[in-house]
């Protein structure tokens, strides 16, 4: 993770923000008299809010092991062309 002073940070707000937002990573500002910080895009934010969302459910966890045995053994649902169509968006 990129690290910047608060200083920096401050004096070039819009292009840092800019590139946290297109680059998708983090940027951690640090301050000499505090308690550093992260900036991140709200998209990212939101998705690492689902990642722990489905880490923290032994039941989801375990839908997803037993989804990857089936994978594994090519015995897992295989849904049709217009199926894949409508989940991919073509």
């Amino acid at each position: 993770m990129d690290s910047v002073s608060v200083n920096k940070f401050r004096d070039n707000l819009k292009t840092l923000v800019e590139q946290v937002v297109s680059r998708h990573a983090p940027l951690k500002v640090t301050r000499r008299g505090g308690d550093d910080f992260v900036v991140l895009s709200a998209e990212d934010w939101e998705r690492e809010q689902e990642t722990l969302f489905v880490l923290q459910s032994n039941d989801l966890i375990r839908q997803i092991a037993d989804s990857l045995r089936t994978h594994e053994k090519g015995t897992g649902y295989r849904p049709s062309a217009e199926e894949m169509d409508e989940i991919t968006g073509f």
